[in-house]
């Protein structure tokens, strides 16, 4: 059972939607009037991987990992019915739902299709974090599902792709998309985007924990690092729509078509997945993990496979463009609807923030 955590926010943490709001205008601003920056963090690129945005993500995801108690993490992976239920809800309703969504709104479409396709494929390793530790969610529960997470997206991405692009079209009678994806780009993003900031966290628990005790770690030691998720946050933020701004503002029909479908999409998922999870009988910390863990999405990869399978150009890579964009204030908004609600779905629940 996760131990209560305080729902106290920092300076940061309570103007969270006034900094976002910030960190956007200042991006479009940045990309406006230096139209050349796209260019310049392009070149910072390695193996399709944007150094700047794997630096923010690092940023970002290194305290939530800080926090996790990882001795706790092997009686997590046992619980089936949290393992069936965050596989079932990823990797077939998570995918099958968007690509309802992607053929409702964009049937006319096809690239724009084709790229929301992609974004419902890449489920989230991230930013859930980030989320989870926001909502007071179960922290080693989350740790466990990102990483299975990143096990099936491995595994499961290339299959996945095949399937929704040409195999269930087909079925259907609907037109098809051929797309060859890079085995190694997607296991590259997951290394890069998970198993840096994993591997630094462990490190830091079990030397802070060692070296100076439990108590120093997370009484001292976290409290001082955890501005730094949020801090990451922004600056990634800031770089997205510097990066992107221009192509945005230029394409507003482009954005408002994908944005309908992925606003429905993520409500929607948190909402089936916290009611699924309070129905089978998860608390409010498990619930908070399997509902976040469900509606967010891989921006990175599904960003970094659009474009290296039809170009930055394309149309499918504006689409998961978009996808960030609409994910993390629509996200934000979700952390506190779960902060909100939690104590009304889950009344007397020992796992509830205090």
């Amino acid at each position: 059972m996760a131990i209560p955590q305080s729902p106290k926010l920092s300076f940061l943490d309570r103007f969270l939607p006034v900094w976002i709001i910030m960190a956007m205008a200042v991006g479009l601003l940045i990309g406006h009037f230096l139209p050349g920056i796209g260019e310049a963090l392009s070149a910072l690129e390695v193996g399709g991987i944007s150094l700047p945005i794997a630096l923010g993500l690092l940023v970002m995801m290194y305290p939530p990992l800080a926090k996790v108690r990882y001795e706790k993490t092997r009686d997590i992976a046992a619980d089936g019915r949290l393992m069936v239920v965050s596989i079932v809800l990823n990797w077939l309703v998570g995918p099958a739902l968007m690509f309802t969504l992607a053929w409702i709104f964009l049937a006319d479409q096809p690239e724009l299709r084709t790229g929301l396709i992609i974004v419902g494929l890449a489920r989230c390793i991230a930013m859930v974090l980030v989320w989870s530790d926001l909502s007071c969610a179960d922290r080693e529960a989350t740790a466990v599902l990102v990483a299975i997470n990143s096990v099936f997206q491995v595994a499961m991405f290339g299959v996945m792709g095949w399937f929704y692009l040409q195999v269930l079209p087909g079925w259907l009678g609907l037109d098809t998309t051929s797309a060859d994806f890079s085995f190694w780009s997607i296991v590259t993003a997951v290394l890069v985007f998970l198993g840096v900031p994993l591997l630094l966290g462990v490190l830091s628990r079990v030397w802070g924990e060692k070296d100076k005790g439990r108590e120093w770690f997370e009484n001292r030691f976290l409290p001082a690092v955890s501005p730094l998720a949020m801090i990451g946050l922004l600056y990634t933020i800031v770089l997205l729509f510097s990066l992107q701004g221009e192509q945005l503002v230029a394409q507003p029909t482009a954005v408002i078509k994908v944005a309908i479908p992925l606003v429905i999409y993520f409500v929607g998922m948190f909402f089936l997945a916290l009611g699924v999870a309070k129905a089978v009988g998860m608390n409010y910390a498990q619930s908070a993990s399997v509902a976040f863990t469900a509606a967010g999405n891989n921006f990175e990869l599904a960003i970094a496979v659009s474009i290296g399978t039809f170009g930055a150009a394309s149309a499918q890579a504006l689409a998961g463009t978009i996808g960030p964009l609409i994910e993390i204030p629509v996200l934000v908004g979700l952390v506190y609807v779960m902060l909100w609600i939690g104590p009304k779905l889950f009344p007397g629940d020992e796992s509830l923030p205090r």
